[in-house]
């Protein structure tokens, strides 16, 4: 793998063909997993969330719908862009870096189907945790929703083609070096495409010895978004909530 590969996300984030090739993600499972969340979290009414890497806003605006006062963040400046058509004066969204804590204080902050792990540096990932912890209010809660590395590497297809919008994107997903790589070519109006999707396979006791470098305090693990029981080998998702 080359390294110069995992940053990748500052440039396939903002082109039109991510938008294109994640199109049919389950807004029903999202809204589901959200109202299942903010319940478990049983946030305070008005309380303030930070959507982080909210990408084109999804979550946030259907988190501000609920009655939160919501403010999505993303490095992604056309991602921004399309979300902030739906800004109002509980709905917020702004250009930023996850590794920068913010100035005002949440009560609880979201980083949403795996939106962490990205960086070429694992101490930046460790600046990611602490930006968190730094950006909650004293009673607030975080979550990370990441892949279940193990279920993920037990069922990985290597090979695909997926098409969308008439577009053939030819996909081989591999493990590497400690990473989960997924290569995407793919031909539009005459032109070929490659882009590379890096991601840190981090365990969760990779993010618990994180979490406590960080002065994080774990409180629960789910392995869905119905927030049932995590299992090692069988669930898809590794959902952790921290202060």
């Amino acid at each position: 793998m080359q390294k110069e590969n995992c940053n990748w996300f500052a440039s396939w984030f903002d082109t039109p063909y991510y938008h294109i090739l994640y199109k049919d993600r389950d807004c029903t499972e999202a809204r589901v997993f959200m109202d299942n969340l903010t319940n478990y979290l049983n946030l305070p009414e008005n309380a303030k969330i930070l959507d982080l890497a909210c990408g084109k806003g999804r979550h946030s605006i259907y988190l501000n719908e609920l009655g939160y006062d919501v403010t999505g963040a993303d490095l992604s400046e056309n991602s921004i862009a399309a979300a902030s058509k739906f800004s109002n004066d509980t709905l917020h969204f702004k250009v930023h870096d996850m590794r920068e804590p913010f100035e005002e204080k949440f009560d609880a902050i979201f980083n949403l189907f795996t939106s962490f792990g990205y960086f070429k540096h694992d101490e930046d990932n460790l600046t990611t945790l602490k930006a968190m912890r730094n950006s909650l209010t004293e009673y607030g809660f975080a979550v990370i929703d990441f892949m279940n590395v193990d279920y993920v590497l037990n069922n990985l297809v290597p090979e695909e083609v997926k098409t969308v919008e008439g577009i053939d994107f030819h996909i081989k997903r591999y493990y590497e070096d400690n990473h989960i790589i997924k290569e995407i070519n793919f031909l539009d109006k005459g032109k070929e495409h490659h882009y590379t999707e890096c991601v840190r396979a981090l365990t969760r006791n990779d993010f618990e010895t994180m979490m406590e470098k960080a002065g994080i305090y774990l409180l629960d693990v789910f392995g869905d978004y119905k927030l049932r029981k995590f299992h090692k080998n069988e669930s898809g998702r590794l959902i952790m909530i921290f202060k």
